[in-house]
């Protein structure tokens, strides 16, 4: 890390370094395009698939335990309305008659409607079946063009790690000579920053494409103290200390 005793212009130079030296690092991100995350992207479909997947597996399974349930009612209902037809040759009244065929009635109704429920599980599971069959076939597609992409971006990152390790080498040992808050700053930046530019030198009087006034354009060129851009927070350098350090 940064002594005491390093100046202000020492600071920046440093701080174009480590910007240089990143820039580099993100051209070779680029290389990789938009591979991750088109593989993230894979993954979450597939994760969607399997969680849907799954839930047609849990819906089958207390499809089938209403199923037995409902067979078990039928068979009650049956059970009663012999035992009902039964008592009705026994009846001394009307009332008696009525109050049986009632029961009787109700039972039929509840075998008809179990009957129907039955019926609409089993066509469900029909649905489910086809459902089932399309998303396994879904999935194996998914699953080739994951490992597809996945072999494409191993292939980048290995043409290009000897070249990354030497960055990322030169970083650290970039990064140690820059004082703690300015390169908290600097992270900072260039997380905000769309292009990943923390620091910019000044062409043609302006900075990342703002416009830097006169006065401020001579207090960058002093390089006694950091300045940052009142638009975006980039800090300034000048253009010969910036070529100066990236050289």
């Amino acid at each position: 890390m940064a002594t005491d005793t390093t100046t202000i212009e020492d600071q920046l130079r440093a701080l174009v370094r480590l910007q240089t030296i990143d820039s580099k690092i993100d051209q070779l991100t680029k290389l990789r395009g938009d591979l991750p995350d088109e593989i993230r992207d894979l993954e979450d479909e597939r994760t969607g698939l399997q969680t849907r997947l799954g839930q047609i597996d849990q819906d089958k399974k207390e499809a089938d335990v209403q199923k037995k349930k409902l067979k078990l009612d039928i068979a009650e209902s049956e059970g009663l309305i012999r035992k009902y037809e039964e008592q009705q040759l026994q009846v001394r009244n009307n009332r008696e008659y009525d109050a049986l065929t009632k029961e009787i009635e109700a039972h039929r109704q509840r075998i008809q409607n179990a009957y129907e429920e039955i019926e609409r599980y089993e066509n469900l599971d029909i649905e489910s079946e086809g459902t089932v069959e399309g998303a396994d076939d879904e999935l194996s597609e998914l699953d080739a063009r994951i490992r597809e992409k996945q072999a494409e971006l191993e292939q980048v990152v290995k043409e290009t790690k000897a070249e990354q390790d030497v960055y990322e080498t030169e970083r650290a040992e970039a990064a140690e000579a820059i004082d703690a808050r300015y390169l908290r700053a600097y992270e900072r930046l260039r997380t905000r920053v769309r292009d990943g530019r923390a620091v910019v030198p000044i062409e043609r009087g302006a900075a990342a494409g703002y416009t830097v006034p006169p006065q401020r354009q001579v207090e960058v060129r002093q390089r006694d103290r950091i300045i940052v851009s009142e638009h975006d927070g980039r800090i300034i350098v000048d253009t010969a200390l910036f070529e100066e350090a990236a050289a």
